[in-house]
């Protein structure tokens, strides 16, 4: 394929990395110009949304393309995490996009050095027993990104220490929904810990529910005590 051809087959995919951008704000996930977005487009190369912009004064043209030897286009620089989102995709053939929020209450965590633990099973949609902390580093930097990649191995979302969350996915769509889910997680422990002591899962019952997750959703997932009778239910029986 050229690249001529990857550009416009992907010419989408910049409206939805201003959609989800715009969405972070909606939903609380993030204020002001902070966090990012980024789509996969084709290979080697990926759109991410631009440095220190309004997201609602973004248009089509202001979201720039990177690829993965770290060279951009367009008329607006990257955001100041590229590296980060580009060794992701460089690292991680399954993920098609990004999602980096500031989030209230994950953020909160990550300022304490915290991860999520096993609190509640939902943590295994993270793709493991818990949710890591990378340490700090500065913003923007090759340090940093190393760091989210080393709290990503296994694992399809991290917080990053006193900075935020990464979450990844499949799609644009997974990974809004994950960073949404970590903040829901974030909260509850928050929660949690306000009340006490706070009961963690063994990783023996992560390790099932992680397997479980495998086909969470799936209208194809078997369930030994479950059996598919038709359509429609039949006439109701008896007097």
């Amino acid at each position: 394929m050229t690249d001529l051809n990857v550009l416009s087959n992907c010419a989408d995919l910049r409206l939805m990395v201003i959609d989800a951008c715009r969405e972070l704000t909606r939903r609380g996930l993030t204020q002001g110009r902070s966090g990012n977005v980024s789509v996969r487009c084709g290979e080697r190369r990926f759109f991410v949304s631009p440095t220190g912009m309004d997201y609602e004064a973004l248009h089509d043209e202001d979201v720039p393309l990177v690829d993965l030897d770290g060279r951009w286009f367009g008329s607006r620089r990257p955001s100041s995490e590229w590296r980060i989102h580009r060794d992701i995709f460089k690292s991680r053939d399954e993920v098609g996009a990004i999602v980096h929020t500031h989030s209230r209450y994950a953020t909160a965590l990550a300022c304490t050095g915290r991860g999520i633990p096993a609190f509640h099973y939902m943590v295994a949609l993270a793709g493991g027993r818990d949710i890591r902390c990378a340490p700090y580093h500065t913003f923007g930097s090759q340090e940093l990104s190393d760091a989210a990649l080393g709290a990503l191995k296994d694992r399809k979302a991290c917080l990053l220490a006193n900075h935020g969350v990464i979450a990844i996915g499949a799609d644009l769509a997974s990974a809004f929904s994950l960073a949404a889910e970590v903040e829901n997680l974030a909260l509850q422990y928050w929660l949690a810990l306000s009340l006490g002591e706070v009961s963690i899962l063994d990783d023996a019952e992560m390790c099932r529910v992680v397997a479980k997750f495998q086909t969470y959703g799936q209208q194809g997932a078997e369930d030994p005590d479950l059996f598919f009778d038709g359509g429609h239910p039949g006439p109701d029986e008896g007097g």
